[in-house]
């Protein structure tokens, strides 16, 4: 077998991932003949268990090595249960393991690694419907607006530890995601024009500021995807790629890959309406959106770059890279 996951096929690549989660089981008193079943694979694999001695399902994360440390998984871990239990925000609860830890790590000495695995509750609901999104996005804006004002007053923990998603962090050195010019269907003159834009996107960063009433700790996923409406009720799953920004990152989030809309400005705007219910943006923070939005896109493009063999990558492709440097274009038109 060969010594690095990344140098396996993709079958290969998602045997491995399931032989992690089997193994994995036996940690939370599941027999490793439940039955799993893959729901996702981006930076971690994510699967459904379903257990014959149990009544309920639940749900296991395998994560990607050297995305996050034992104590930035902890971090999640801590943020979502405060929320749920400080700010009214509906989040999975995580399942403490038979050795009282939230965080187990299994080890594959075939591969030389170690993967940390996390289990779940099973969180019933459904992804609002894509034919009327208004509603959604006002609740989308009212749900960070509450999660950004408990992120300010957190006591974080002495664990605390999570991503970078400053400039830095989403396009430059520190880039989490990889670098942008490594994304699909680019050639040396789409690449100038798109680093004209990334150069005005840090000029107005470095302007705009970090100051604690605009910069903090945020969902930096907040998208439709990842709310789950049930009987009423809006949970929000996925903190994995949770981290420290601007809070109108979270906006941006919201419009990964739906930036070239023709309703944009209307989802901006039902985004903004619901979260004014909550808390207020001056007139400064609402005049950065494109930034915030151009910051997203090309970070995204940086993702399709680093996951080309994802389903989403091979999704996306080329037009999606066609789609941002027209979007580029009309940034740097305004702001460039």
């Amino acid at each position: 077998m060969a010594d690095c996951f990344e140098n396996l096929e993709v079958g290969a690549k998602r045997a491995h991932l399931l032989s992690v989660a089997e193994r994995a089981l036996p940690s939370w008193g599941i027999p490793r003949d439940a039955t799993l079943t893959l729901l996702n694979i981006s930076e971690n694999a994510t699967y459904r268990v379903d257990d014959p001695g149990s009544a309920a399902p639940t749900i296991l994360r395998v994560h990607r090595t050297g995305y996050h440390s034992r104590n930035a998984v902890l971090t999640e871990l801590a943020w979502m249960r405060a929320l749920r239990e400080e700010a009214s925000v509906e989040t999975p609860r995580a399942l403490t393991a038979r050795d009282g830890e939230l965080v187990q790590s299994v080890a594959s000495p075939d591969l030389a690694e170690e993967r940390f695995v996390v289990m779940f509750e099973f969180v019933a609901g459904s992804e609002p419907e894509a034919d009327a999104l208004l509603e959604p996005f006002a609740d989308l804006g009212e749900i960070a607006a509450r999660m950004h004002r408990h992120a300010r007053g957190w006591a974080r923990p002495a664990c605390f530890e999570r991503l970078d998603w400053s400039f830095e962090g989403a396009l430059g050195m520190r880039a989490n995601w990889g670098d942008w010019r490594e994304g699909p269907g680019l050639d040396p003159e789409r690449r100038a024009l798109l680093q004209r834009a990334v150069d005005t996107v840090e000029r107005r960063l470095r302007r705009f500021g970090k100051d604690e009433s605009r910069f903090g700790l945020i969902h930096a996923d907040l998208r439709l995807a990842n709310l789950l409406i049930h009987e009423g009720t809006v949970r929000v799953i996925d903190f994995d790629d949770s981290g420290v920004s601007w809070f109108l990152y979270d906006l941006a989030t919201a419009l990964t890959f739906m930036e070239d809309r023709d309703d944009l400005e209307e989802l901006i705007g039902a985004w903004l309406g619901g979260y004014r219910r909550e808390a207020s943006l001056s007139e400064e923070e609402e005049r950065e959106i494109p930034t915030f939005l151009m910051l997203r896109r090309l970070t995204a493009l940086a993702w399709l770059g680093s996951h080309r063999d994802t389903e989403l990558a091979l999704e996306q492709g080329t037009p999606y890279t066609d789609a941002t440097v027209g979007i580029a274009e009309t940034y740097l038109s305004r702001f460039g």
